[in-house]
C-alpha cells in the first residue's frame, strides 16, 4: 500500500512545508534491487579498538571498493574526514577491545565525526564480545553498555539509517562476512536497534549471488502477502521452493509455485493428520522450513470467545511445533537445516485486543530459544523474525488514524514492506547463518514499542 505521507514529505513542496511546521520527514528507504552485486554502494568507514576490525578488513573489498579508516594509518587504509571524504554509506566500529569505562569515549569520538558525513540510508554495525563470555566484570559491563549506545544511536542517526550490534563469539570471526553482507546492505533496510550473537560455525556460503543454491525450502502461508514475498526471495537466492497454504488458496498458490518453478501443497495445517500429509508431500525432505502461516482474531479478553482464542493458538503456535516435529521424526528436515518462525513485535511488547495473538507469537520466540540447543546437535538453527508494522492487505484495512500511528511509531517513521521481512528470513536461511540460533530479529524500523 502506498504511504502518501512519505511521498509528500519527499516532494519539493512537501519538504518545505514539513520543515516549516516541524513535522516528521521520513526518508524513503533504499532496498535491494535486481542486478545489484555489492552490499555497499558507496564508502565504508572502519574504526575502533579490537581485533575484529582486521577480520573485516580481510573481506572489505568484497563489500565495496571504497574503504576508509577513521585514524591515519589504521588498517593501512586512507583516512576519511568529513571535510574531504565521500559521503558514508556504511560504518563498522570494532568495540571488542574496549575493556574500561574510560575507553567508551572512543565511541563518541568516532561517531561524532562520522555522523557529519552521512549519505542517505547509511548502515552502521558495532562489533563487540558477548558480556557473558568475559571474566572481568568491568570489561563485561563495558561490552553490555554497547546495547544502550547502539539503540540510542539508532534513534539519532535519521536519514533512513540503521544501527546494529553484533556480539562475535570466539571462532565466529569467519561468519562476519555473511552478517555484514546483510546488515550493511539494503536487505536490512527496516531493521535497526538489534543485538545479535554470532557463534562459531563451520558452514560457509559458496556463491554470494545465489547463497541458497542446492537448498529446498518449505514456506507456509505462502499464497500471498509476506509468505509470497518470502518464497520469491528464497527462490531469487537459488532455493527450490515448496509453497504451502490452505486449500481455498490453491489457485493462487499453484500460480505462484509455477512462476517460481516450485511445488504447491494445499493443506490445512491444523488437521489431525497434517504432519503425516506434509511428510508424504516431501519425499526428498527439505533444508529450510519457514513457518509464516498465521491468523488474527482480535478481541479484548473480556469479550474473546473460546473459538477465537483456540484458533489463533492452534494455527500460530501449535501447528509450527507439530509440523516441525513431524519432519524431524521422519528424517525430512536435513542436518544443517534452517527453521525460521514468523513471530511479531506484538509478541514482545503486547498489543491491546491481541492477548491470543501476542501469546502465540511470544510462544514462537520461546520455541526458538528452547529448541535451539537440541537442534544444534544436528547443525540445525532455529530463529524467529518479529515484524512490526508491515504494509500488507491486512494493515490496509486498519482505520486511517490507527494505520498512520502504526506507521510513524518507529525510528524510521514509516511502515515496512513484505520484502523487508523476506530478506531477514533469507539471511537466517543461509548456510553461514547457522552461527545464529535461538534468537529473534525484529523487522520493525526500531519500533518505539517493546525492547
Amino acid at each position: 500500500m502506498t504511504d502518501r505521507y512519505i511521498a509528500f514529505a519527499n516532494s519539493n513542496v512537501g519538504r518545505r512545508l514539513v520543515g516549516a511546521f516541524g513535522l516528521p520527514a521520513p526518508v524513503r528507504l533504499e532496498r535491494w534491487s535486481a542486478g545489484r552485486t555489492r552490499p555497499v554502494d558507496g564508502a565504508l568507514l572502519l574504526g575502533g579498538v579490537g581485533n575484529l576490525g582486521e577480520a573485516v578488513l580481510g573481506f572489505s573489498q568484497r563489500l565495496t571498493d571504497a574503504v576508509y579508516a577513521a585514524v591515519e594509518g589504521q588498517y593501512g587504509l586512507p583516512r576519511w574526514t568529513a571535510e574531504h571524504g565521500p559521503k558514508l554509506k556504511a560504518m563498522v566500529f570494532d568495540a571488542s577491545g574496549l575493556a574500561g569505562f574510560d575507553q567508551l569515549i572512543e565511541l563518541r569520538n568516532f561517531f561524532q565525526a562520522a555522523l557529519k558525513g552521512l549519505d542517505l540510508c547509511p548502515h552502521v554495525v558495532i562489533l563487540g564480545r558477548a558480556p557473558e563470555s568475559l571474566k572481568d566484570p568491568i570489561a563485561a559491563s563495558v561490552q553490555r553498555s554497547l546495547e544502550g549506545f547502539s539503540r540510542s544511536l539508532g534513534k539519532e542517526i535519521r536519514r533512513g539509517g540503521n544501527v546494529q550490534l553484533l556480539y562475535v563469539g570466539k571462532g565466529a570471526e569467519d561468519q562476519l562476512e555473511g552478517a555484514l553482507r546483510f546488515f550493511l546492505s539494503p536487505k536490512s533496510a527496516y531493521v535497526s536497534g538489534q543485538v545479535i550473537r554470532l557463534s562459531a560455525y563451520a558452514g560457509q556460503v559458496q556463491d554470494w549471488s545465489r547463497p541458497l543454491v542446492g537448498k529446498r525450502a518449505l514456506v507456509t502461508g505462502a499464497a500471498r502477502g509476506i509468505g509470497a514475498a518470502i518464497a520469491e526471495t528464497l527462490a531469487r537466492d537459488g532455493a527450490e521452493v515448496v509453497l504451502l497454504d490452505v486449500p481455498p488458496a490453491k489457485d493462487a498458490l499453484d500460480a505462484l509455485a509455477a512462476r517460481l518453478g516450485g511445488q504447491g501443497v494445499a493443506l490445512d495445517i491444523c488437521a489431525p493428520d497434517a504432519g503425516e500429509k506434509l511428510v508424504e508431500a516431501l519425499p526428498e525432505g527439505v533444508d529450510i522450513v519457514v513457518h509464516n502461516a498465521g491468523i488474527t482474531r482480535d478481541k479484548t479478553v473480556a469479550k474473546m470467545s473460546e473459538a477465537f482464542w483456540s484458533s489463533v493458538i492452534d494455527v500460530n503456535l501449535k501447528a509450527p511445533q507439530v509440523l516441525t516435529q513431524a519432519l524431524l521424526d521422519a528424517g525430512k528436515l536435513h542436518d544443517d537445516g534452517r527453521v525460521v518462525l514468523l513471530a511479531s513485535i506484538s509478541g514482545i511488547a503486547g498489543n491491546l485486543g491481541q492477548t491470543n495473538y501476542a501469546m502465540s507469537k511470544a510462544g514462537l520466540i520461546g520455541l526458538a530459544q528452547a529448541w535451539a540447543p537440541a537442534l544444534g546437535k544436528k547443525g540445525i538453527s532455529i530463529n524467529a523474525v518479529a515484524p512490526g508494522f508491515i504494509e500488507t492487505q491486512m494493515t490496509a484495512a486498519i482505520p486511517l488514524t490507527i494505520r498512520e500511528a502504526g506507521r510513524r511509531m518507529n525510528s524510521m517513521g514509516q511502515g515496512g514492506l513484505p520484502q523487508d521481512v523476506a530478506e531477514a528470513v533469507a539471511w537466517f536461511a543461509q548456510p553461514g547463518s547457522g552461527a545464529v540460533s535461538g534468537q529473534v530479529l525484529r523487522v520493525c524500523g526500531q519500533s518505539l514499542l517493546g525492547a
